[in-house]
């Protein structure tokens, strides 16, 4: 029986994508770095920081230190961060609000299970931290998906084992990394036939009935 659900947070809760997008390309572009697009881009899913920068630098032939890299990756960060100045709760995605007061009626525990550092930010700008009951994110964790560090963290912070938690995700990583913490997955987004996900949808609006799921 799941006692827990760990929400991944963009493309599951909230879509940010664009902006991530824009913060890197425009990284890209100072570097002198031609040729990155959004095929790049969704190879950056779901996966830390600094795995997000290495996408960026396979594309330049220069060969930079871990200091510099580490400074590219704050720089990213920075531009990210002025775009999200004006973030608020348009960011949700359609239907989460009623989904997660829904979820939480059934006495579930809900958790988001984030790469990002940025997450305590974006939870409270869109309005969505009432909702949960923990936050494991990249201040957490040393690891990135594939690796599940990020979602047994959450876990622990629930008090619940890993096989009493559904992680829902959009990404290959994510689902990767909740098989290889014992857990349970449902893939959601525009990709989610792909993922080799327990359970599929479009959406979290787009789940008809969460009791096949959650028994």
């Amino acid at each position: 029986m799941i006692k827990g659900i760990i929400f991944d947070l963009d493309g599951v809760l909230v879509s940010t994508d664009e902006m991530h997008y824009l913060a890197w390309k425009r990284l890209a572009d100072e570097l002198g770095i031609t040729g990155f697009g959004r095929e790049d881009n969704r190879r950056q899913r779901g996966v830390s920081r600094m795995a997000s920068l290495e996408v960026v630098l396979e594309k330049s032939d220069k060969i930079y230190t871990e200091k510099e890299k580490e400074e590219l990756a704050e720089r990213k960060n920075k531009y990210y961060l002025e775009l999200l100045k004006d973030m608020d709760n348009s960011a949700v995605l359609g239907g989460v609000g009623a989904v997660l007061t829904a979820l939480k009626r059934k006495n579930l525990l809900l958790a988001v299970g984030s790469a990002s550092k940025n997450a305590p930010v974006i939870l409270q700008k869109t309005g969505l931290l009432p909702y949960l009951n923990q936050v494991s994110c990249g201040l957490d964790t040393t690891k990135s998906k594939p690796d599940p560090e990020v979602f047994l963290i959450a876990a622990e912070k629930m008090g619940l084992l890993p096989e009493e938690c559904l992680v829902v995700e959009d990404s290959a990583a994510g689902i990767e990394a909740a098989a290889a913490g014992g857990m349970f997955s449902l893939g959601v987004g525009p990709f989610h036939a792909s993922l080799a996900s327990d359970y599929s949808a479009d959406s979290l609006a787009a789940v008809a009935d969460w009791e096949p799921i959650l028994a």
